[in-house]
């Protein structure tokens, strides 16, 4: 079971797109995906038409049963997306609490990675979409994956996002003697505006070794695939956005089956 994050501790950068479309086209792949919102904010809850200010059933409850001791039946708190091949962990905007009343308390960094663990023989994928901070869930979200794939929108603020999520990435490959490998992958491309076209030479003259050497372009499909509540290979599959995804997932999946984790500097 392969699993990747998508992580940027910057909001608006197209870290729910990213999550949901590439599930999508595991999905449409006949891959079994699961896709987990780490998110408090729950947007890729919402996406799917749930509402994580009610939701029953979902990543809450696994630090819950942790904090109270107690067992719980991971697959009892999957929904269904309305796709096939797809599944989603959602997210509850009680998630927003955990590091008050969590945060310390041994364990709770793995939550996420052992709970996966026990879907292992059930999905071919997971999908994480992470919160724009760093916190517990967060730190799960790292410990959990394979791969971590940051989109980054081609504007220079978003790069600022980028370097506190390195600078996180370092400080826990540091503290577990390790780090998942990483790709960047530049967002909401405009060719047409001088401020996109920057930044994305900015990216590139200081990250290229770690990033996808492609881009995904602005594309309004992705917003009507959202209004839909479908994924955006679900709704329009030959849309110019979907197509850049499809090319970053054949280069992902064309890269090592088994990334070896980076060393920290």
């Amino acid at each position: 079971m392969k699993v990747w994050a998508v992580a940027n501790q910057k909001g608006g950068v197209g870290k729910t797109t990213t999550a949901v479309t590439l599930a999508g086209l595991l999905a449409a792949a006949g891959r079994s995906t699961l896709l987990v919102d780490l998110d408090p904010q729950g947007s890729l809850t919402a996406y799917f038409g749930f509402d994580p200010d009610g939701m029953d059933g979902s990543v809450y409850d696994l630090f819950d049963a942790l904090a109270r001791d107690s067992a719980i039946d991971v697959a009892a708190l999957l929904h269904d997306t309305g796709t096939d091949d797809l599944a989603l962990l959602p997210a509850a905007t009680a998630m927003a609490t955990l590091d008050r009343q969590l945060g310390t308390r041994a364990g709770m960094g793995l939550v996420v990675a052992r709970a996966l663990k026990g879907l292992a023989g059930r999905f071919d994928h997971v999908v994480m979409d992470c919160p724009p901070m760093l916190g517990v869930l967060m730190v799960n979200a790292l410990a959990a994956c394979d791969e971590l794939l940051i989109p980054v929108q081609t504007e220079f603020l978003a790069i600022k996002g980028l370097e506190r999520m390195l600078s996180t990435l370092q400080m826990i490959g540091r503290s577990r003697g390790g780090a998942p490998p990483h790709v960047i992958v530049p967002t909401f491309f405009d060719r047409r505006t001088r401020a996109s076209t920057d930044a994305l030479r900015l990216l590139r003259d200081r990250w290229d070794a770690h990033m996808w050497p492609r881009v995904i372009p602005v594309d309004t499909r992705f917003r009507d695939a959202s209004r839909a509540g479908l994924p955006p290979p679900a709704f329009d599959a030959a849309s110019r956005g979907c197509q850049a995804y499809a090319s970053l997932l054949r280069w992902l999946q064309s890269r090592q089956a088994a990334p070896v984790r980076e060393t920290p500097p």
